[in-house]
């Protein structure tokens, strides 16, 4: 009240609307600050439902799946087909181990079977013959047996036996090798087996009822159908390769086994001479 009166005296009116005005620009600031906190945590409260949100998942997976985890995937197909590459890896190689010059026809027992023939050592020969194990030594041993016990044999009969053991060894040789050309048209044909499983599956997931994740279990087996289609390539392929290399390698060693058959056969023949029963008797004698 006295401030008032004070107020209303003519000396002190300016200072008075002074102290007023201050009054109500602080009052201002006051409100203004506290309708900008308000604000604010007005703000706050409306964006912490989308801060409590999952975040939205990546486009790009975060995890990329191995080849193994993508083969065992790939369906029950893939089991028969790891089987099979097991194989054809193992015949690959005990093919290089035994498919080779060595184990048909070696130049050490050649040189030794061309110096016992020319010194008509026929028991020599075929003491040498059962200690190697190669074809060519196989030939000539079936030979000295038959000459042995047929004493009267002509050499004909001798070049017969060759033959038909030449004949047994190079089947054998064939018989082998013709397991790579069955792998390589087993191993497309599961692979198509599994294309087919896994277009069913796809096709299966398009007429059912499951909404968005249909696409997922369609894609799953799209991924599943060609995953089996590129498995039995990836086997059936190298198989036909090697198959064609082996064949090539047999065809060439039986060629030598051929010659180096002719080769022991013309030496045999020379022993024989002018008589046809002079080197069977000799071999008799001998034995």
């Amino acid at each position: 009240m006295n401030n008032f009166m004070k107020c209303n005296s003519n000396e002190q009116r300016q200072p008075c609307h002074a102290f007023a005005s201050m009054n109500r620009s602080a009052y201002h600031y006051k409100t203004s600050g506290m309708k900008i906190w308000v604000v604010l945590f007005g703000v706050l409260g409306s964006a912490s439902p989308l801060l409590a949100q999952e975040p939205t998942p990546a486009l790009v997976p975060q995890h990329s799946h191995t080849v193994l985890e993508t083969l065992v995937k790939a369906g029950p197909v893939m089991i028969p087909m790891f089987l099979l590459s097991i194989f054809f890896v193992a015949l690959v190689v005990v093919y290089f181990l035994t498919i080779r010059r060595g184990a048909v026809v070696s130049s050490g027992y050649m040189a030794t079977a061309d110096a016992l023939l020319r010194k008509r050592d026929y028991l020599g020969l075929l003491a040498v013959s059962n200690r190697h194990g190669e074809a060519i030594a196989r030939v000539v041993q079936r030979m000295l047996d038959f000459t042995t016990k047929n004493p009267h044999a002509d050499l004909q009969q001798v070049r017969e036996i060759a033959e038909t053991e030449g004949t047994r060894v190079a089947a054998s040789l064939n018989n082998r090798v013709i397991y790579l050309a069955d792998i390589g048209m087993i191993a497309p044909l599961l692979g198509l087996l599994g294309t087919v499983f896994g277009i069913i599956r796809s096709f299966g997931a398009l007429g059912s009822d499951i909404g968005s994740a249909r696409y997922v279990a369609l894609s799953r087996g799209i991924s599943e159908a060609l995953v089996n289609t590129a498995a039995g390539l990836a086997i059936g392929i190298p198989a036909m390769i090697f198959y064609a290399f082996f064949r090539g390698r047999s065809q060439k060693l039986i060629s030598e086994l051929e010659a180096a058959s002719t080769h022991v056969l013309a030496l045999l023949s020379l022993q024989y001479g002018k008589r046809a029963d002079r080197m069977p008797a000799l071999i008799e004698d001998e034995l």
